[in-house]
């Protein structure tokens, strides 16, 4: 928890005219974290900091440990979100968390408030290759949406049937930023790249044949694109995806506010 004896001097030389309320404000950054059990600490701050709240990573952590950390963090954040929850998961946490949602094809559970509207101008368009990469695609649209921005979805256009993609250019165009995701070889980044004229994050999936190692030849083959504007994120990770987009989004919104 905050450190009641900093933030009181502080608050006092705030007062004084010591320190201006901005400093006070980059000082309040740093400042706050509440312990919950002896199994973490809830940063409180981290949106003030970096644009988006802490997030639960739902692998590894018992239900009541989930429970637990969204009780806290409902007080402070209209959204409570966590990731890689699975079904059975779920079960328990909706008999405990009031007013939770559940995106299965996901895995995220969230406490949102009834009416979600996007709160920053641009879109960010999501395209999977194959219907076996939408729970990773489905993991950086809702993680997305949730943060505030605006989502398009366009899926199974991958690169065996290159047509499908073709035919939705208007939706490549029309993005702020594109967010791939693919398995297998992992070529329709590239391909996306070659045609648009925004930021494009790839995500490699872990979905293939043995020699994909895993989702390893998709991330190597997105390293090694030829086409350049390319970004790429680690095995399976949508919500870094979304997040790195929606970084991109604030920082133009920035520069055009400083413009």
């Amino acid at each position: 928890m905050a450190n009641e004896k900093a933030l009181r001097s502080l608050l006092e030389a705030v007062a004084h005219g010591n320190v201006t309320p901005d400093r006070a404000l980059d000082s309040l950054k740093d400042l706050a974290y509440e312990q919950v059990g002896d199994f973490a600490k809830i940063d409180h701050h981290r949106s003030l900091r970096t644009g988006f709240p802490e997030v639960i990573w739902g692998l590894g952590k018992t239900p009541d440990q989930i429970v637990q950390i969204m009780e806290v963090m409902r007080h402070r954040n209209p959204v409570v979100m966590a990731t890689r929850i699975e079904p059975a998961v779920y079960a328990v946490l909706q008999s405990k968390v009031r007013g939770l949602r559940y995106y299965e094809m996901a895995k995220i559970a969230a406490i949102t408030p009834d009416e979600l509207e996007p709160q920053f101008e641009g879109v960010i368009s999501i395209l999977s290759a194959g219907t076996a990469d939408l729970p990773i695609a489905e993991e950086a649209a809702v993680t997305a949406e949730l943060a505030g921005f605006r989502v398009l979805r366009l899926w199974d256009v991958g690169v065996a049937g290159i047509h499908r993609l073709l035919n939705n250019r208007h939706l490549i165009e029309s993005a702020s930023v594109l967010i791939v995701v693919a398995g297998m070889e992992g070529a329709l980044p590239s391909v996306v790249a070659g045609l648009a004229d925004c930021p494009v994050i790839a995500v490699p999936t872990s979905i293939g044949y043995g020699a994909s190692f895993g989702g390893l030849a998709p991330l190597l083959t997105m390293l090694n694109s030829c086409a350049p504007g390319i970004g790429v994120v680690n095995i399976d990770n949508g919500f870094g995806a979304a997040v790195l987009a929606g970084q991109i989004l604030r920082t133009a919104k920035k520069l055009k506010f400083e413009g």
